[in-house]
């Protein structure tokens, strides 16, 4: 329910903003209604300095909660804005898990902060965690497992679970004194026991576990397929060490699907709607330069046939340069719009402001790229007219493709079409079209 009432609560802290006016009230109220999750994705949905002004109305404890469910760049960007005094509230008291989720992106100042106000146990789980690698099922695991020794008899098991007792679990381990793992015990049957019967006696010794060593995502698998609503996790010597559970297992696996689609299109799943317009360009001209060259080598091959074209054959062999570029610039920009549409980060009132850094984006990438093209163009064919044709050209479809990755997605749901299935279609083919029409229209004009 929470979710469905995040838009509406974007744009009234957007008037307020807009107006200059007080958003404590409504800050209380949101803070009472919204899930700290849902909390975060308002707040991305904001420019920094807005950003700022709603955090800071914020309780502490619930500012902390936000802060873990942050992308990584949204919380750097925060970390950045504020004092270490203001900062060091965010770390106290975490358990082992949810400093694992953060510490490849924090400072070394943090993670240290962060370890030194852990209790003993958290701090003894973090160390363990860091032996495995992030590729491996340790490193990942939760440690609220429910162990317990094998000389108890069934009555004590029965007060421990009933204390102690962690999510999403059906069953109890049962351990021998070098916490080796002996089997577990469904909870439901333990309830049924006599209380005088010994563990040693009804445990159930066929346990399906994982092995810290393994590999993350076939855990994860293993995890979804068991049946199981967490599977136990042992180390080289058969030690139970923690498990991992179901929730943790489609975690991951949502994780790794937002990483695919966004580095299919050449950004981070973290990159925040607001983030520095430098920043955003420097994580997309990587991936231009390598569309780059598979557009390069289109054109060479065009370009074999370079003798039996008539007077426009440079304009031949470059128009796939053109559109290539125009149409990977949009499609990033696209990625990141439907993916704020998705979470309604997006709203009338923001979009400006999100055209705005788009565009900006475009003319750094449209300039760095128009350049090292032109150069390219002139070594090649020896035409200093033809390098200023195809330089304004793509920077011209690089700001058209900035503008329709936002404009084309936003367009579409408002149409109820949905953006994700259409608006790669639709971007590609704006792009193609000014593409083709700036670049031949300015060889006319130039060249001809």
């Amino acid at each position: 329910m929470s979710l469905e009432l995040l838009p509406q609560y974007i744009e009234k802290v957007d008037e307020l903003l807009a107006a200059d006016l007080p958003v404590n009230e409504l800050i209380s109220e949101i803070e009472h209604n919204l899930l700290p999750e849902h909390m975060a994705i308002l707040l991305e949905a904001f420019p920094l300095k807005s950003r700022l002004i709603i955090w800071q109305q914020l309780s502490s404890e619930y500012q902390q909660n936000i802060f873990l469910e942050m992308k990584n760049e949204s919380r750097q960007m925060l970390l950045d804005s504020m004092d270490d005094d203001s900062c060091l509230p965010l770390f106290d008291k975490l358990d082992a898990n949810s400093l694992l989720e953060l510490t490849e992106h924090l400072s070394d100042r943090f993670i240290e902060y962060a370890i030194s106000q852990m209790t003993v146990k958290q701090r003894s789980h973090f160390k363990k965690a860091q032996d495995y690698s992030e590729s491996e099922a340790g490193h990942w695991q939760s440690f609220d497992e429910n162990k317990i020794p094998e000389k108890l008899k069934v009555s004590a098991a029965k007060k421990i679970c009933a204390k102690n007792r962690a999510p999403l679990s059906e069953v109890i381990y049962i351990i021998d004194t070098e916490s080796k793992l002996l089997g577990e015990i469904a909870i439901n049957r333990l309830l049924t026991l006599n209380d005088e019967t010994l563990l040693t006696d009804v445990i159930y010794q066929e346990v399906q576990y994982l092995e810290a060593t393994k590999d993350i995502e076939e855990a994860a698998d293993a995890v979804i397929l068991s049946g199981k609503s967490a599977l136990p996790i042992i180390d080289e010597n058969g030690c139970l060490t923690g498990r991992l559970d179901l929730d943790s297992a489609y975690q991951y696996k949502e994780q790794l699907k937002d990483n695919q689609l966004f580095q299919s299109a050449g950004l981070s799943d973290e990159e925040d709607l607001f983030s520095s317009v430098w920043l955003s360009s420097k994580n997309r001209a990587i991936w231009l330069g390598i569309n780059l060259l598979t557009a390069f080598l289109a054109s060479w091959f065009i370009g074999l046939f370079e003798e039996t074209l008539q007077q426009v054959v440079a304009l031949a062999v470059l128009m796939p340069v053109v559109a290539s570029m125009g149409g990977i610039s949009g499609s990033q920009t696209l990625t990141l719009i439907i993916r704020g549409l998705a979470l309604g980060q997006i709203t009338d009132a923001n979009r400006q402001a999100i055209v705005k850094k788009e565009l900006k984006v475009g003319a750094i990438n449209g300039i760095l790229w128009a350049t090292v093209i032109g150069i390219i163009t002139f070594y090649w064919f020896a035409n200093p007219l033809l390098s200023v044709t195809i330089c304004i050209a793509i920077l011209g479809n690089i700001l058209i493709a900035s503008l329709s990755g936002v404009w084309v997605p936003w367009l579409l749901n408002k149409f109820n079409i949905d953006p994700a299935l259409s608006g790669a279609v639709i971007l590609t083919t704006v792009t193609d079209i000014f593409g083709f029409i700036a670049f031949l229209g300015c060889g006319t004009l130039l060249l001809l």
